[in-house]
């Protein structure tokens, strides 16, 4: 199975599950018209792999085969057990994504960008496919070059890669985790509750939680918002300048990094 093949088929399984348990076990209700946002979501999508396959395309892991056949890297010189140095790799690269979400919200220009994912009315499933594609872009090279630093193993970075997505899908599903659960698992991984509360319209809680595997750093940088465990109702989610949902389709989302957002 090629690296491409692999993505794919553990991206359609996650989404798929994380779908059903939306139908069976829903958090909230929807707030906005769910057949146009998901055709709006599922149409960056498509954007997205054609500006990834006609520009940059799987260029963390053509970084990591670089890395190896060059003996770049942190890990290309210093000789760990493969099990080993997975683990320093899959922590470092969490961290790492964790610092490139913080400054999606601090820098300006990269929150023009990062306001399309979180203009969202509603946080679904979709909402973890729901990029501008130059934030897409971004991310690719940054990642790249991190794995070219690290010396990351090809089968870490494919790992690393599939493990991100799908987490990505998990945290923005509207799904109704039993309390206990959710309660118990945010001291280690990112829950829907947790992350949810990272798209409401107040910004002291948009700017907190930024975790994407695990909850560890939101709780070392200071940036961990606890919520009542029932108080996910009441959050009102999205941008306050961007409430029409019929204004939010796909050609909007593409240039609305070029609105000023509101301070």
């Amino acid at each position: 199975m090629t690296e491409a093949a692999f993505r794919f088929s553990i991206f359609l399984i996650v989404f798929a599950l994380i779908g059903l348990a939306e139908v069976l076990w829903p958090r909230r209700k929807p707030s906005d018209d769910k057949a146009r946002r998901w055709r709006t979501n599922l149409g960056l999508v498509v954007v997205n792999v054609l500006a990834q396959r006609l520009t940059l395309g799987a260029i963390a892991f053509a970084a990591a085969l670089y890395a190896g056949d060059k003996g770049w890297g942190l890990f290309n010189l210093v000789a760990l057990p493969l099990w080993l140095e997975g683990a320093i790799t899959l922590v470092i690269l969490d961290a790492a994504i964790y610092l490139q979400h913080v400054a999606t919200h601090k820098v300006p220009l990269l929150w023009r960008l990062h306001r399309v994912h979180h203009a969202d009315l509603d946080v679904d499933v979709t909402t973890g496919l729901r990029f501008h594609p130059i934030e897409i872009l971004l991310s690719l090279l940054y990642k790249a070059t991190l794995v070219l630093a690290l010396g990351a193993d090809p089968l870490v970075v494919l790992i690393f890669e599939a493990l991100l997505n799908a987490a990505t899908l998990f945290t923005h599903g509207n799904i109704a985790l039993p309390i206990r659960w959710d309660s118990a698992l945010r001291w280690i991984i990112c829950t829907p509750d947790m992350h949810r509360r990272h798209h409401s319209v107040v910004r002291v809680e948009t700017d907190s939680n930024y975790g994407n595997v695990l909850s560890l750093w939101d709780r070392l940088c200071g940036t961990y918002f606890q919520q009542p465990a029932l108080g996910q109702d009441g959050v009102v989610l999205g941008q306050d300048d961007l409430r029409d949902g019929g204004q939010l389709g796909l050609f909007n989302l593409l240039k609305l990094p070029l609105t000023k957002p509101m301070s």
